[in-house]
């Protein structure tokens, strides 16, 4: 399966192994924008608005009934039943982004000055960062999911007045930090209920979105500011795995560079297309899919992680999740939400009779094979995995992977399942979300694609590391990413700015941290990170990120982190375990107790490392590479516990804080 394809991504335009490396398309020259003269976000907007004024451009699903719904545990869930999707045409989003913009103006907003946007993904979103676009407020992006002193710094450091969000953040985060951002005197709620806003601190004044609408500026005002490609649109706040997030400066220009690259890999992209919007906005990699989709007119219906599918956690027993009722064409994902399908999907095989098991394995390995020889099967697609297909609506024909690496196993089994292929992509926010797409028709695994026609990618030596250019049978080094989608830098972070350069032609290059190696089709793969890597005491070096993404294809894991101290001999690790298949072991092994129980037991915790050892060997892992303790966590890691980022990246520090007495506890209490 991992066989490379023949056909050449990309080539070293040199000819040397560091390249730079561009794609097949764009050897002469980098592609910065999808049409001319189309050189700022406004007028992406506004020629897409002339092109298909009629068409559905944002659609929201309506409620029909909420309620609380008394679990086994005693406590109260919230579940919804949700109604068709109600469309606003391109026309209106633009009308409705127009008035919006003159009605942030009559509240004093001015152009060139930061204003936020503290929101969840939904289609005020977008009509809000339209209207922005349109008036040149640089946009000021925060995750939904950040905690207090994360948002007050994002707020503070930009010096914004106004802020946009919605009623359940304002009443659950952002009412609690009103008084640590002194600066804010405007808040505008998207939400029409309520209209009244009473008790909220002197010099603050908080409007519904609609209200704003309706607002006409005063003469005095001026006219509306036009942005020229080169001014900022976003300044968007990385959730960084380490430390305070940093505010990365994203002009217009850099926008339309890495969406212009990102559309010519999606196989006819065009007004026929729906997309299902629900991972963050304020990701680049959601937001510049959903700029791609309103570029070439496609419709955007929206959605949550915990509306997706008829199974998800918030739709009633019984009634519809988004995916079944929209049927899009097209989505978005980060692995560790393709993990969870192909988990349950496969838990569902597992409790299958065995005649019905027996067909599905057989049905599954035939088109494995006939894949990887650029066959279809239509028979086996219609009787076999029709029916998975239909989780996610049943019309999906591309999905877009990115944000974290995906295994082997869950890319081969979406491809295979879903009847669709899976681009997998991997860019930073320091480069616009844009640096590399696998080809749709590639079906090798692990791999992450050549350079999008926007960027070109070199490679340079990691000494430390142990990786060259000159390594064989491929050139290893840091992957260094430059062309028109790299961004302004960091906001106001002179320090961190040096991961940013500029050649002797005026280019822009960012340094990414990620290890990659150019495959001889031009395709690259990442295979380590610079900041994971750590000396252990007897001088070998262990790269935890290689080790977690090998123990992460175990099924008795969920997600896994490895830690080491350099004045330690070994590797420990704190392990999430998957529910079903811990259980099952318990079972086996006779050990009895509550799921929390279950993973506080010292005989649990042994023989779970037991198996560990075996997946780490069998995957060809050192032996100094692999845990010799571990610690096994009742509780998910999620964005909202603050130990991952809202990619599922792992936050180290935040993990170590809250480990800190399993770690002396493993390390023999010194």
């Amino acid at each position: 399966m991992n066989n490379f394809p023949r056909q050449l991504k990309a080539r070293s335009v040199t000819g040397r192994p560091a390249g730079p490396y561009r794609a097949m398309g764009a050897t002469k020259r980098l592609v910065s924008s999808l049409h001319p003269g189309v050189d700022t976000l406004d007028k992406v907007f506004e020629d897409a608005s002339r092109r298909f004024p009629d068409r559905d451009c944002l659609g929201t699903r309506e409620v029909v009934m909420e309620e609380d719904e008394r679990q086994s545990n005693g406590k109260f869930f919230k579940k919804v039943i949700l109604g068709q999707y109600r469309w606003l045409s391109y026309a209106e989003t633009h009308r409705a982004a127009a008035c919006f913009g003159v009605g942030l103006a009559a509240l004093g907003q001015r152009a060139h000055n930061n204003i936020a946007i503290f929101c969840e993904t939904r289609a005020e979103w977008v009509i809000a960062a339209q209207a922005c676009f349109m008036q040149n407020f640089p946009l000021v992006t925060l995750y939904s999911t950040l905690g207090g002193p994360a948002i007050t710094h994002g707020l503070n450091e930009t010096e914004v007045s106004h802020i946009i969000t919605s009623r359940e953040l304002l009443e659950t985060r952002l009412k609690f930090i009103l008084l640590e951002v002194p600066r804010l005197q405007h808040i505008i709620v998207v939400d029409d209920t309520p209209t009244e806003w009473p008790g909220y601190p002197r010099g603050i004044s908080v409007h519904n979105m609609a209200t704003v609408q309706g607002l006409r500026t005063k003469p005095e005002n001026g006219k509306r500011v036009c942005p020229m490609p080169s001014d900022i649109a976003v300044i968007m706040y990385t959730s960084g795995s380490t430390g305070i997030p940093k505010g990365v400066m994203i002009s217009h220009s850099n926008i339309i560079a890495g969406i212009t690259g990102m559309a010519e890999r999606i196989p006819n992209l065009g007004e026929n297309d729906t997309y299902i919007g629900y991972l963050p906005l304020a990701h680049v990699l959601e937001l510049s899919a959903e700029l791609v989709c309103v570029a070439h007119g496609c419709r955007i219906g929206y959605s949550s992680p915990q509306t997706l599918a008829d199974q998800s956690t918030k739709i009633k027993k019984g009634s519809k999740g988004d995916t079944s009722v929209l049927q899009p064409t097209l989505m978005a994902a980060v692995p560790e939400i393709m993990d969870r399908i192909y988990k349950n999907v496969m838990t569902k095989v597992e409790e299958m009779s065995s005649a019905q098991r027996t067909l599905f394995t057989l049905a599954y390995n035939y088109k494995l094979e006939q894949l990887s020889q650029g066959r279809s099967t239509p028979l086996c697609d219609n009787l076999v995995f029709k029916k998975v297909r239909s989780l996610l609506g049943g019309k999906t024909r591309v999905l877009l992977s990115g944000g974290a690496p995906l295994s082997a196993a869950t890319q081969r089994f979406i491809n295979v399942c879903f009847c669709c292929p899976v681009g997998q992509g991997y860019g930073l926010t320091e480069t616009c979300g844009a640096g590399t797409i696998s080809e749709m028709w590639d079906y090798s695994t692990g791999r992450v694609g050549g350079p999008l026609i926007c960027s070109e990618i070199k490679l340079k030596d990691w000494v430390e590391g142990g990786y060259h250019i000159t390594d064989t049978p491929t050139p290893r080094g840091e992957i260094l990413i430059g062309g028109p989608n790299v961004t302004m830098g960091y906001y106001k972070n002179e320090a961190k700015n040096q991961d940013f350069f500029v050649d002797e032609t005026g280019q822009r290059w960012f340094c990414t941290g990620d290890i990659g190696e150019v495959h001889p089709d031009g395709c690259l793969k990442i295979i380590d990170r610079k900041k994971d890597l750590v000396k252990l005491q007897a001088g070998e070096y262990v790269s935890l990120g290689k080790v977690e993404a090998m123990l992460k294809n175990c099924p008795l894991i969920d997600n896994i982190c490895a830690y080491a101290n350099s004045d330690e001999m070994y590797v420990i690790g704190f392990v999430v375990p998957n529910q079903k298949n811990l259980l099952l072991l318990a079972e086996q092994y006779l050990i009895r107790g509550s799921w929390e129980e279950l993973c506080d037991n010292a005989a649990m915790e042994e023989v779970v490392l037991q198996v560990i050892t075996e997946a780490a060997l069998s995957a060809q892992l050192e032996r100094f590479e692999i845990p010799r303790k571990i610690r096994l966590s009742p509780d998910p890691w999620t964005p909202e516990t603050g130990l991952v980022t809202e990619a599922f990246k792992l936050k180290r520090q935040q993990l170590k804080s809250k480990y800190q007495d399993d770690i002396e506890r493993m390390y023999g209490g010194k």
